[in-house]
């Protein structure tokens, strides 16, 4: 019986060894936020508040229940920005 708690506190140390590893990684590798978007003309298109703001419309939305932030929610979610701008055009 000693020989299973062994085993099973070895599994357990070295699965978290590597979710501490792997979080790690992903933390020192995910996308940049940027601080704005401007034109070639110098005109701010989106500020960091706005994409604050659009980030949050996401999470409030469910985004972050379908996938991860660096794209398979777009497989699995609806399309949000093509729908804001068929909304817009019609």
């Amino acid at each position: 019986m000693k020989r299973l708690w062994m085993a099973f506190a070895a599994v357990m140390i070295v699965s978290f060894l590597i979710l501490g590893w792997v979080g790690t990684r992903i933390f020192q590798e995910m996308p940049p936020i940027p601080d704005k978007f401007v034109t070639t003309d110098g005109v701010t298109l989106v500020d960091s508040g706005e994409i604050g703001e659009g980030q949050n419309v996401w999470q409030s939305m469910g985004g972050m229940q379908v996938g991860s932030v660096w794209g398979h929610g777009s497989y699995v979610a609806p399309d949000w920005t093509a729908d804001w701008l068929h909304r817009e055009a019609v």
